[in-house]
């Protein structure tokens, strides 16, 4: 299986460099992978080193707790897209979620997906599942559906757990025919990608790209 074109190859570590970044770069440019997946600060620097390739610029909003307004979020996605990010990976509002506000996280992602769609950027929606219920990670399906994202994401990397094949399934099942599944989180081997493909998902987040094309 050729996993490069599945994979965003991954650097947001807070103390990573900008010279981290240009080899980050370089990698997904000899590998082709499909994204570079960076911090806010970097879009516009890996912008200039992958122009003229296919490597997309992807960039995190919301990161990574999902608890930021929607007029942060939006003003941040207009912030990376003018910068030249083609990808964004918004966390959702977890607390929002677990507070029954559900038209209020609808809201949230639809109108960051509406941002990134007027400039012709994706967007990919965490919902962090290890902190949600299976009837919330449904409920989260449904609002991403609505909402007009791309994608929806396992995880942030972040918090305590990642991607696993059974939420990959479930995501898969329960998403409208136009969304699709992101697994991030703890992917770091070449058995583990295949895995997560086969249950469903179209890209994986991932720091070990070069490990597991190699």
């Amino acid at each position: 299986m050729d996993l490069a074109r599945f994979i965003d190859h991954t650097l947001l570590k807070p103390d990573s460099t900008a010279q981290e970044v240009d080899v980050l770069c370089a990698e997904a440019i000899h590998h082709e992978f499909a994204s570079v997946c960076i911090l806010p600060w970097h879009v516009a620097r890996a912008h200039a080193i992958l122009s003229g390739s296919d490597v997309a610029v992807c960039t995190v909003v919301g990161f990574p707790l999902g608890a930021t307004s929607t007029k942060s979020k939006v003003a941040e996605t207009l912030d990376a897209v003018t910068r030249g990010a083609r990808e964004i990976d918004v966390v959702a509002s977890i607390t929002a979620l677990k507070s029954g506000m559900f038209n209020d996280v609808l809201e949230d992602l639809r109108a960051v997906s509406i941002a990134a769609h007027e400039y012709g950027a994706i967007v990919k929606v965490i919902i962090e599942t290890c902190l949600l219920t299976e009837a919330e990670k449904k409920r989260m399906c449904s609002i991403v559906t609505q909402s007009g994202a791309d994608f929806i994401k396992t995880s942030t990397g972040f918090s305590h757990s990642g991607a696993t094949v059974a939420d990959v399934v479930l995501l898969r099942q329960n998403v409208g025919p136009h969304v699709m599944v992101k697994a991030s989180g703890g992917i770091r081997d070449r058995q583990t990608a295949i895995e997560m493909v086969e249950a469903g998902a179209a890209r994986l987040g991932t720091s070990s790209g070069v490990k597991i094309v190699s």
